[in-house]
């Protein structure tokens, strides 16, 4: 899928929202999962954009351009996906959010729309969300999960606090972290009481196919 995910990235660098959705409507109509369109053609698309901006090929503009097209996509795919399910019963709540000063939601955003997929409710709270807001936004809707992603190393210890306070929540929320980091540094320290480090979208399929009793709910 290489040709496919540097001709998106080209799309996305040109904001050119109608073919973009064009390509990763074929992709769906071919029978592509959300699952492989996520981690195999988007992600794939917006590193290999983020790469040319570290190698300063592009500028900080041409990034913030290929990011507004790319949330585009995403929510005109979630509607997409809304049209298939409007009848499902839904009876589990999962809240996302990218930590204090953390600007990238695209990851997160898709993991809702993957939550979503499985019968989920869910609230996008998005970037920079500081932790009094969280846990006031938490203890008001409680959720049965709380993601959280994070991609700056040195936001670590912010990560903890949110953490250790989330799990002082009555409601006793599982919470999942995310982001590009923790399939690069060990953060399996955090893997314990209500806490889940999750490396991958496809580990993150295969947590949601189990129910809390071990049982396949989804094939």
């Amino acid at each position: 899928m290489y040709l496919q995910v540097e001709k998106l990235a080209n799309l996305l660098l040109q904001g050119d929202e109608e073919r973009a959705w064009k390509l990763i409507l074929e992709e769906h109509r071919k029978g592509t999962t959300s699952l492989t369109l996520f981690q195999e053609l988007i992600s794939p698309s917006m590193k290999y954009i983020g790469d040319l901006w570290e190698e300063d090929k592009i500028k900080v503009a041409d990034e913030h351009l290929a990011t507004i097209t790319c949330d585009y996509l995403l929510s005109r795919y979630q509607m997409l996906l809304k049209g298939y399910r409007r009848n499902r019963e839904v009876t589990r709540k999962a809240m996302f959010l990218c930590l204090e000063d953390e600007q990238h939601y695209l990851g997160v955003k898709m993991v809702s729309l993957l939550f979503e997929e499985y019968g989920w409710e869910t609230q996008l709270l998005g970037a920079n969300l500081p932790l009094e807001y969280t846990i006031s936004a938490a203890e008001k809707w409680k959720p049965d999960v709380v993601a959280l992603s994070f991609s700056i190393l040195y936001h670590a210890t912010r990560l903890s606090k949110y953490v250790v306070e989330l799990e002082k929540l009555e409601h006793k929320p599982m919470i999942l972290i995310g982001g590009r980091l923790v399939s690069h540094y060990d953060f399996s320290t955090y893997s314990e009481n209500q806490t889940k480090v999750v490396h991958s979208l496809s580990e993150l399929s295969d947590w949601l196919s189990y129910d809390k009793g071990g049982r396949k709910i989804v094939d």
